[in-house]
């Protein structure tokens, strides 16, 4: 197969990657986007049907493109997708679907002056001297360790294989989680049948508007939005946020659905609680989040024992060169989101830059008429 060279390679083709591109054209430099799927869109396509951002269109934007629309909405999936299909199409950038990447490895060691090899699954592979793994987590969904879940009998799924209440109706349902995700999906299948929402902390409301301000222009104006320093003032390490207008509590006020501390086991079909009462469950969803999707950095060394990134603000600590983007609290709480991945683009190809310009390496030049 053919090997081809490139200035920067940006693994990941969703609103992580085509951020990275756009502030990477801005800095004169002609990326190479591989996408594994055959459409611009990242995780979006395979979310659930009526998921809506928790954030208004006007902080939902990458650089350069204002979200369309009311400004003081919240985007729909389908609102998302359109949105990143133009964003590719306007982006001045050699984007390539249904590239998707098995391996990176270093070319020339680790050493300063190295390369890059990255390596798709039809065996094309491209050199650079940089790399930006975009990818988000959508591919590795995690899935906790919790007593009796591998001999559960009932149906067990993960929150990233939910679409739709109605094939739910009817069939008794525990969601182990506390996030927006979890709390949307329990409200909507509430509507079709009987929803509890099994967590180990309380649910942690915040206010989706103050003085009628939505909270994501509050946290922008504090800093909270941008700083890494305040994750134990949003989190309070018990649990992620979740925004509400006060329709969510007061649906889980009446009772259904409920929210209970985490179960205790799970045994043949059923579930045991903590006071050791025990019940039939059909379905158990896990609305637990996911785990960074980039084991084709395994063998580049690039990771610790968990598959998690080595890095500081995106920026690897063991090969330079290499940086990420989309990450969860990467940078700050927005790190992973519409609003914040174009920041921390900027910021990682700032630091990339630089190492490529420094002594023993090859400085990558600028395509011309950077703008």
């Amino acid at each position: 197969m053919s090997t081809h060279a490139a200035a920067l390679v940006v693994i990941g083709g969703g609103q992580a990657g085509l951020a990275t591109a756009h502030v990477a054209r801005t800095l004169g430099l002609d990326p190479l986007i591989l996408e594994a799927s055959r459409s611009p869109a990242g995780s979006w396509p395979h979310y659930y049907d009526s998921l809506t951002l928790f954030s208004p269109a006007r902080r939902s934007a990458l650089p350069g493109a204002p979200f369309p629309g009311d400004p003081d909405g919240y985007p729909t999936r389908d609102e998302v997708i359109a949105y990143l299909a133009g964003y590719a199409e306007r982006l001045d950038a050699d984007l390539r679907t249904g590239h998707r990447v098995v391996q990176v490895a270093a070319e020339s060691g680790e050493e300063p002056g190295g390369l890059f090899e990255v390596v798709v699954e039809s065996g094309e592979s491209f050199t650079a001297p940089m790399v930006i793994a975009a990818t988000g987590a959508f591919s590795r969904p995690h899935r906790p360790d919790l007593p009796g879940l591998d001999t559960f009998t009932g149906a067990v799924l993960h929150s990233s294989q939910y679409r739709r209440p109605e094939e739910f109706a009817g069939r008794r349902v525990v969601i182990v989680g506390g996030g927006n995700s979890a709390v949307q999906i329990a409200i909507e299948l509430a509507e079709h049948t009987r929803v509890t929402l099994a967590t180990r902390h309380p649910l942690r409301f915040m206010p989706q508007r103050v003085l009628g301000i939505d909270m994501h222009l509050w946290l922008q104006r504090t800093g909270l939005d941008s700083t890494g320093w305040a994750r134990p003032l949003l989190t309070g390490g018990k649990g992620t946020p979740v925004f509400d207008t006060g329709t969510y509590r007061a649906q889980i006020a009446t009772g259904n659905p409920d929210h209970r501390p985490m179960f205790s086991s799970l045994d043949g079909d059923h579930v045991v609680w903590r006071d050791g009462k025990r019940e039939r469950v059909d379905v158990v969803l896990l609305a637990t989040g996911y785990r960074p999707g980039v084991g084709y950095l395994d063998e580049l060394g690039a990771l610790d024992g968990d598959g998690h990134p080595l890095h500081r603000g995106g920026i690897s600590t063991t090969h330079q060169g290499l940086g990420y983007v989309g990450l969860e609290w990467q940078r700050s709480f927005a790190s992973a989101t519409l609003r914040g991945v174009g920041a921390d683009a900027r910021h990682v190809l700032a630091r990339l830059v630089k190492l490529t310009h420094s002594p023993g390496r090859t400085p990558v030049q600028p395509r011309a008429g950077a703008r």
